[in-house]
């Protein structure tokens, strides 16, 4: 059983309310309230009944306006949205993408949810984020070719990012190669880039970014008890979720439709100013083989150049992870 979008829309302002009203505006039972309540454990929110009879949530949310995206996206980027859906709960908002066809190219589609129940990250990992806690958005593209640093897409992206969270102003933040965004030092979001070849040479892309902005403990301590750089969030200053979701899908567009035209050129001197582990030594993990060496930046294609010893290597994005070395 999914979450009950009704319910968790009566219970968003985070103020109690009595349970009889509730059941009453559900149409169901108290039996039938209780298990509603108890499905809302599996999108990671915390329903609490601080006085009999009274239920509340652990904290309020601030749920995602398709219309108020809509109208504060700018003109360019609304000229070349085809579609746009909201979604209260999905598996996968880049997979709801990946599946699409007929979209011309120069255009774009967007998805994006309260909460994804098989959000993936690189590599396969998952993305814990609970219910209205962050922001999960995709945009579909296609390019009318192949651009030739179709690769480094993402790199483009986490700029695009960048860019969208300075118009918010939230500043103080970092790029990770290839895909992750960081704040503070933690991890803010990440950018899943995927790609399915059509007829023609044409290319359809699906960018997705998920980011943080009001990350409950419980899911902090599951991120890194799993392994995960330790998460950052936009709790100290958080913007409105409809208004962050617009400003992202204004320079994803953006950026996609510069991508189309100059490919990763644009876009290389605001990454590097923004690489986390410029001239830092770093652990490189591919496969089974763990080396170490110096982070030197990215090449003009994206690669990330990495100097051991005498010698500088070049990596392509991939099954490849790396962290600082203290």
């Amino acid at each position: 059983m999914g979450a009950n979008p009704t319910l968790i829309r009566l219970l968003a302002d985070g103020e109690p309310h009595a349970a009889e009203s509730l059941a009453r505006a559900l149409g169901t039972s108290s039996a039938g309230l209780a298990e509603a309540l108890g499905a809302l454990a599996g999108v990671g929110l915390e329903p609490r009944a601080d006085e009999p009879g009274e239920v509340r949530l652990a904290a309020p949310l601030d749920l995602l306006d398709e219309a108020g995206i809509l109208a504060a996206l700018g003109a360019p980027a609304r000229a070349r949205l085809e579609r746009l859906e909201r979604f209260d709960e999905i598996d996968s908002t880049n997979a709801r993408l990946l599946t699409d066809r007929g979209l011309a190219a120069g255009r774009a589609r967007v998805a994006v949810a309260e909460f994804q129940g098989a959000g993936r990250g690189r590599r396969g990992r998952a993305w814990l984020q609970p219910y209205g806690a962050g922001l999960a958005l995709s945009v579909g593209w296609r390019f009318a070719g192949t651009p030739a640093t179709l690769g480094a897409l993402g790199l483009a992206a986490g700029v695009a990012v960048l860019r969208a969270l300075a118009r918010l102003g939230i500043d103080g933040l970092e790029l990770k190669w290839p895909n992750d965004v960081l704040y503070r030092g933690g991890k803010l979001g990440g950018i899943l880039a995927e790609l399915r070849a059509e007829e023609g040479g044409a290319a359809y892309v699906v960018v997705g970014v998920g980011l943080n902005v009001r990350l409950p403990p419980a899911t902090r301590r599951a991120i890194v008890a799993g392994g995960g750089i330790p998460p950052a969030d936009l709790a100290e200053r958080p913007p409105g979720r409809s208004r962050l979701a617009a400003a992202l899908i204004d320079e994803l567009v953006a950026a996609l439709a510069e991508f189309a035209a100059h490919g990763l050129g644009p876009f290389l001197a605001e990454w590097r100013r923004a690489d986390a582990y410029k001239d830092r030594r770093i652990e490189v993990r591919e496969a089974e083989r763990v080396r170490e060496g110096i982070a030197r930046g990215i090449d003009a294609d994206g690669a990330l150049l990495l100097e051991v010893g005498a010698r500088t290597e070049r990596l392509s994005a991939g099954e490849i992870s790396l962290r600082a070395v203290a």
